[in-house]
């Protein structure tokens, strides 16, 4: 993606490229100062911003993947125990099947953006401003520009795939919040009559009545339990997540943009430097040709 050039030691020594290379890597090599210098000058390529993003992205990730995991196991018992749910049989699918499902795009999220992070995190590396300082000389290939660009526009679209899992996310939220104010109500006021019918979430089909009221006892024991405020919290837990991968993402689209910028100024640079080249290498053999000849002239 970027290849690095023959480049001068920090003696002003040539350097080949394959001991630049080791230079690179580890600028102690050839630099005759202390550690601490040593240390000052590679974390200085790192890529403080990417690094952020990177921590942003598997901390939400991990929260959306592990408690939203966990929240939709408690589902499943909470509608097995209370609700006197059973899975249908055959292929029909059911809540429990589209719960599973979701269990599996989970573990699907959570392998695919464990990747992605180490691929931006890796790019961040090669197109931060500190890098050209850290390896000395190098050039930008035409490929590094096309996979900055292809990593801007991934980015963009994970963004509004997070943003998608954000507002779907909220659902179960919001419906798990709609039962415990249930409880809390039935709690507080004395003779409430009130019931959570399935049917209005569109869990099960019109056909099946799948209700709790207050004065079932099914009811008293789900308010009771701790099961129901667990999983009201992992779903609350996830969303957080969630956001914070929608903020992570954000986080990577100014990032990228920014190394996007960085990247075509320094192909203009290392343009402009290439025609600077070739005429001061003109301009010499021009004048080496007239000294040539000033010189055949005299003898």
């Amino acid at each position: 993606m970027y290849g690095l050039r023959d480049g001068v030691g920090r003696d002003g020594m040539l350097l080949p490229k394959s001991l630049e290379g080791v230079t690179a890597m580890n600028p102690c090599v050839v630099d005759t100062r202390g550690c601490f210098e040593c240390c000052i000058k590679c974390l200085g390529g790192i890529p403080y911003a990417s690094l952020i993003a990177t921590i942003l992205l598997y901390a939400g990730v991990a929260l959306f993947c592990g408690c939203g995991h966990e929240a939709l196991s408690g589902t499943v018992n909470i509608l097995q125990t209370y609700f006197e749910m059973t899975r249908s049989a055959g292929d029909v699918i059911d809540a429990f099947t589209l719960i599973d499902i979701f269990k599996y795009v989970i573990y699907g999220v959570a392998a695919a953006f464990f990747v992605y992070g180490i691929l931006l995190m890796v790019e961040g590396f090669f197109t931060t401003g500190a890098i050209k300082d850290l390896y000395g000389d190098f050039k930008i290939t035409t490929c590094g520009r096309c996979v900055s660009a292809w990593f801007i526009m991934l980015t963009y679209i994970f963004m509004l795939a997070w943003l998608g899992v954000t507002a779907f996310t909220s659902l179960p939220v919001y419906m798990y919040f709609n039962l415990w104010t249930i409880c809390r109500n039935a709690t507080v006021v004395d003779g409430a009559n009130l019931c959570l019918d399935l049917r209005q979430y569109g869990i099960v089909t019109i056909g099946e009545e799948k209700k709790v009221c207050t004065s079932s006892e099914s009811f008293i024991k789900m308010c009771d339990s701790n099961e129901l405020n667990m999983t009201f919290h992992l779903f609350i837990v996830a969303l957080a997540g969630a956001g914070a991968a929608v903020i992570a993402m954000v986080h990577y689209l100014m990032v990228l943009s920014a190394n996007w910028a960085y990247v075509k100024d320094a192909c203009r640079m290392q343009k402009y430097e290439d025609i600077k080249s070739k005429e001061e290498q003109e301009l010499h053999d021009i004048h080496s040709t007239r000294s040539k000849e000033r010189l055949n002239a005299y003898t």
